[in-house]
């Protein structure tokens, strides 16, 4: 493929197997973590980037090639198999893989490569979506995004090289499956994140963070609680979800 296509603009999308349940993990890498097969999982996909790597290096594309790595959720909570969890880990978030609303199914990080375009080592607190990737994309080949609807996503470009300081995204609609779960305004002039559900999924058992009983949590029915008026958490000072707002407690 570089080969082909080093002397021309090319789009490369790899969407990996891997870090998802059953972690089909080769003979080479099994048993190379300290964190079970989930680990080894992991190790064999960080090989494989390194490999797609490597390639671009040596084909001199370094400095012309924009990567974009990310997950499409957080890790998943319910896939166990015994006492091993195989579906990673979501650290201080609430919630993980199938839930549209709570952080830990949604909030993953974004790691970007583009030497002597975008500095090294910079760190961006704020929220971008992998429906930024189409109008990146269409940005970097000198095009124009459709003028004839609405396009959700934002170009990243602005925010990576430090043009602008916040997402194009001030309010963003966090779905679960065709039912809409939550929403979260960034109000620009204090930095406050805002964060409202307006379905949560029924944590089975309650105290656990998921949905043990069913295997994955539901969108909508019986598995869903509604709550009106919403909960309102502020992630600026609660990431963790873990003390819903009220009249009382936040006057504004």
């Amino acid at each position: 493929f570089y080969f082909r296509n080093k002397h021309r603009p090319f789009l490369l999308f790899v969407s990996l197997l891997h870090v998802h349940t059953p972690l089909i993990t080769t003979e080479k890498f099994q048993g190379r973590s300290r964190h079970g097969l989930y680990g080894d999982n992991v190790e064999e996909m960080d090989w494989m980037v390194g490999r797609l790597l490597d390639a671009i290096d040596k084909e001199g594309l370094k400095n012309a090639t924009f990567i974009y790595f990310a997950s499409d959720h957080g890790g998943s909570l319910e896939a166990h198999r015994g006492n091993a969890q195989f579906g990673g880990w979501n650290g201080i978030y609430k919630g993980g893989k199938g839930m549209g609303g709570w952080e830990g199914g949604i909030r993953v990080p974004g790691i970007v490569r583009w030497p002597g375009v975008l500095p090294a080592g910079t760190v961006i607190h704020e929220l971008t979506s992998l429906m930024d990737i189409f109008p990146t994309v269409v940005h970097l080949a000198g095009g124009a995004v459709p003028q004839d609807r609405v396009i959700d996503g934002h170009t990243l470009l602005p925010l990576l090289q430090g043009t602008v300081q916040h997402s194009g995204h001030e309010f963003v609609f966090h779905y679960c499956g065709a039912f809409l779960h939550a929403v979260r305004w960034h109000q620009k002039d204090s930095g406050t994140i805002w964060k409202a559900h307006y379905a949560t999924p029924v944590f089975q058992p309650e105290a656990s963070g998921a949905c043990f009983g069913r295997g994955i949590c539901p969108c909508f029915g019986d598995g869903v609680t509604h709550h009106d008026p919403p909960l309102l958490f502020d992630l600026s000072k609660d990431p963790s979800e873990a003390n819903p707002l009220s009249a009382d407690t936040e006057p504004l």
